[in-house]
């Protein structure tokens, strides 16, 4: 099952590099919770529970649809029924802030104390605000095996690369500050598109699917490192 779900979220996250991050139909608006039925997000694109950030696993922690926003979410957190007027007002399974919205209830466990984090930037969210995003796999450091996750450079945060599982988590499991980091090109290897940013002793090596989303992430990257938060300070820098 583990192989099945690598394999899906791999599929998954390579469509949403080439043809972008997929939004079929916009989030639903506030007043149209429990009028208009959402659209689920797909299990596959989620790696953690939308509202609390807890990882997903086999067994004590299972994904769950709200049945108003269309969220992934665990048990816990979508452990709550509202009456939903799509369905004939019939109670429906929904997440914490959702039966909130829709009961005008209150409930007792405060989460709202939590601190956001930086690492804490929905993958959707800033995706949709970015200099470049897409799957990438970076290597460990025999280079033999690595991780694939989708990559972020946020135009509110252009000298950070956020690391993200899926491209629908809503955290961030690490980041890379590029300020200062070279920027080198690899030759192909085994039919895979390699490059590295490096500083001192720190060598970080990556794996994109195409020749073309390579360069981009070699151009993106280095714009970063050499701290050009704006296209038009490289253009500036060019004509000097």
């Amino acid at each position: 099952q583990d192989a099945i779900d690598r394999k899906e979220k791999r599929s998954e996250t390579f469509k949403t590099a080439v043809h972008g991050l997929e939004t079929d139909t916009p989030a639903l608006k506030a007043e149209e919770l429990g009028r208009r039925a959402p659209q689920w997000v797909r299990d596959n694109l989620v790696t953690m529970c939308m509202r609390c950030r807890e990882p997903f696993n086999a067994i004590t922690r299972r994904r769950h649809h709200c049945r108003a926003c269309g969220y992934v979410v665990c048990a816990r957190c979508s452990d709550y029924k509202a009456e939903l007027q799509y369905d004939g007002n019939r109670p429906n399974r929904v997440c914490q802030e959702c039966f909130i919205f829709l009961t005008g209830h209150t409930v007792l466990e405060d989460r709202e104390g939590k601190h956001k984090g930086i690492l804490e930037k929905g993958a959707a969210e800033v995706s949709s605000r970015s200099l470049l995003c897409s799957s990438l796999q970076l290597l460990d450091k025999n280079g033999k095996g690595g991780t694939r996750g989708w990559f972020v450079i946020p135009q509110d945060d252009p000298l950070v690369l956020y690391i993200y599982a899926a491209p629908q988590d809503v955290r961030a499991h690490t980041s890379i500050p590029l300020l200062g980091y070279q920027v080198r090109d690899m030759p192909p290897s085994e039919s895979r598109h390699l490059f590295q940013l490096a500083q001192s002793r720190q060598v970080f090596t990556f794996v994109a699917d195409t020749e073309e989303l390579k360069q981009r992430w070699m151009k993106a990257m280095a714009r970063s490192a050499a701290g050009i938060t704006h296209p038009e300070e490289e253009e500036e820098d060019a004509d000097e």
